[in-house]
């Protein structure tokens, strides 16, 4: 659950903030004529991002045995490099709201000058909507492929993401962007760690890659006398929970546990370079 949470509450922040950044400079420049086209941009970027999970259900279900393992694995893969590609992004800005606004504002004043002006708004907010989409259809493939999707974590992300950027700009801007986004950055780095390790594991199973030495250990308690599984197994009630949050394997191969490893490793070099590149801007 917490995981769907946490992609749908990113992913709808994101495009909230391009969104809600549009409506406060309508508001502030009494330009409510262009508000239709946001609402027209809105209605069809989540029109499209429903046609793209219907698609990527509709491809899905095409394959079957090895070359279900190869997509389910790929999947993993892609959605790692997503998130991967956005927590780093956001940890880059410093001042998100302000440059996006300057991009928003740039934007709103080419409509003004040009017949073509309204498309360029339909469009910015279109994409904006649709990308953060279509990074959810994808993310949550590779949840179900993992651990499984929670519709009411889903929702209960999207409905706090919209919150959130209903109150950044149109209310007091004292909601802290950037202690949420840091917050939620490490809980996404430890699943895209996850996601890593899970993609592996297909590519194993499908003879791709091999494991070298599998397991390296086996810490999952013994099945209970009933068939179900004690709460730390990694099917059990705590253990799959951390399965999906965090990619916990009770029984991985050494390539999942080197997988997970440097990809940890890669992210804190990354992090660190780019705390020092602030650290230099900041003296300059």
């Amino acid at each position: 659950m917490l995981e769907s949470f946490l992609i749908t509450s990113r992913e709808t922040l994101e495009a909230s903030l391009v969104v809600g950044i549009v409506f406060g400079y309508l508001n502030r420049t009494s330009q409510h004529s262009y508000k239709r086209v946001v609402y027209y941009g809105i209605a069809a970027g989540v029109l499209l991002s429903m046609l793209a999970a219907l698609l990527f259900i509709s491809i899905a279900g095409e394959f079957a045995g090895r070359a279900e393992e190869i997509f389910e694995g790929m999947t993993m893969m892609v959605a790692a490099v997503l998130l991967t590609t956005m927590i780093l992004w956001m940890l880059r800005q410093q001042r998100i709201a302000r440059q996006l606004e300057s991009r928003v504002a740039s934007h709103i004043q080419k409509a003004q000058v040009s017949a073509w002006g309204e498309w360029g708004l339909f469009l910015l907010v279109l994409i904006a909507v649709l990308r953060e989409g279509v990074e959810t259809v994808i993310f949550f493939g590779a949840i179900s492929y993992s651990s499984g999707v929670s519709l009411l974590g889903g929702l209960l992300g999207v409905a706090a993401a919209i919150a959130i950027g209903y109150f950044f700009f149109m209310g007091t801007r004292k909601v802290n962007l950037r202690r949420f986004f840091h917050v939620s950055s490490v809980l996404l780095i430890l699943f895209a760690a996850g996601l890593v390790a899970h993609g592996v594991h297909e590519f194993e199973e499908a003879g791709l890659v091999n494991g070298i030495i599998a397991p390296v250990w086996d810490i999952n308690p013994v099945q209970n006398a009933d068939g179900s599984y004690p709460a730390l197994h990694e099917k059990g009630a705590v253990g799959s929970f951390l399965v999906g949050l965090f990619g916990y394997n009770g029984n991985p191969s050494l390539v999942e546990v080197l997988a997970y490893a440097a990809y940890l490793s890669a992210i804190y070099v990354i992090y660190r370079r780019i705390e020092f590149s602030k650290g230099a801007g900041a003296t300059q």
